[in-house]
């Protein structure tokens, strides 16, 4: 007996690991930015990828000299990635993300600061060399809300979340790594 046999269907799962394959993209941008991890955000998008944000259109490149500033001096960022379709179209897909994106911390007259957005990730994909990622993205701002004054300090003492390469899941990961000889992604 094969898989065929019993109901395998090799296009859906090639299609299923494609969708897979675009929606990790997505999550290691958002790992990037939230982190401050520049060539993970650099990896989420071929070498000629275009980007397109409020306030800046242009190369991942120009992007990442464009946001490195804005977000250093911020206290952190968080992204969600709520709902997410991709149409697959052989080597290229159309991948839209809705996204939930917090803003927090940094001195005054940087810009707004402690904020939320509500935002469409609207992705050109395409697989080249079997690797999936951007070829052009439109950061399509939805809604922006002031959470100004709506921050709390934390309760008690606890991990938190980093972005100078402290962080809880970096320390994992190198121990992890030291540990299995496994280099961390």
């Amino acid at each position: 007996m094969t898989l065929a046999d019993n109901g395998f269907d090799a296009r859906a799962l090639g299609e299923l690991l494609d969708k897979q394959a675009i929606y990790e993209v997505v999550m290691r941008y958002c790992r990037g930015i939230d982190r401050l991890d520049y060539d993970l955000v650099r990896g989420a998008y071929h070498p000629d990828g275009i980007d397109h944000h409020t306030g800046f259109d242009g190369s991942v490149e120009e992007f990442i000299e464009w946001v490195r500033p804005k977000l250093s001096v911020i206290g952190g960022t968080m992204h969600h990635i709520g709902n997410h379709l991709v149409e697959l179209h052989g080597d290229w897909a159309i991948s839209e993300s809705y996204s939930t994106a917090t803003h927090w911390g940094g001195p005054e007259g940087v810009g707004m600061i402690n904020f939320t957005s509500g935002c469409r990730y609207v992705d050109l994909m395409e697989r080249r060399d079997g690797r999936w990622a951007i070829t052009e993205r439109w950061a399509v701002r939805e809604w922006t809300r002031s959470d100004a004054g709506r921050l709390a300090e934390p309760e008690s003492a606890g991990p938190r979340g980093r972005r100078d390469g402290t962080d809880p899941l970096d320390a994992l990961r190198a121990r992890e790594a030291g540990r299995t000889g496994a280099v961390p992604q």
